[in-house]
């Protein structure tokens, strides 16, 4: 396997130099060894980045993503534990899908508003909040 420097890592992984520092201060990716005092990488480090932002994508915290890349040997299959995390991160989920729709639900009611006072909307308010 070849040695790559952090700017072609970052080229093959589609990130910044400076998310590749961080996820290595954050313990996501191994401190690398260095050759003449630059950074130099396995190749296999790319994978690692690929997972940590496809983890990013779905929504984990920093501290979640390194749970679910803690503690793996090269024969530890990494299934279970994908959906252990994954179960509970859909549960956030969905509670943050019925949030953002109740929230919908009230800009709707209100870009009708129709009030000719901001105290009129204030009592319409207190209404539609005693209804619900």
């Amino acid at each position: 396997m070849g040695e790559l420097r952090i700017g072609e890592v970052a080229e093959r992984a589609g990130i910044a130099t400076s998310a590749i520092r961080y996820y290595e201060s954050e313990g996501l990716i191994a401190d690398p060894p260095r050759r003449g005092g630059r950074r130099v990488y396995d190749e296999s480090v790319v994978d690692r980045l690929g997972l940590i932002e496809l983890a990013k994508r779905a929504g984990f915290t920093i501290a979640e993503t390194r749970r679910l890349l803690a503690g793996f040997g090269k024969r530890t299959p990494p299934g279970k534990r994908w959906r252990a995390l994954t179960s509970t991160k859909m549960a956030e989920l969905e509670e943050r899908i019925a949030e953002a729709q109740r929230m919908k639900a009230v800009l709707e009611t209100v870009r009708q508003c129709d009030c000719p006072t901001l105290a009129d909307c204030g009592r319409a308010a207190r209404r539609h909040r005693n209804r619900g």
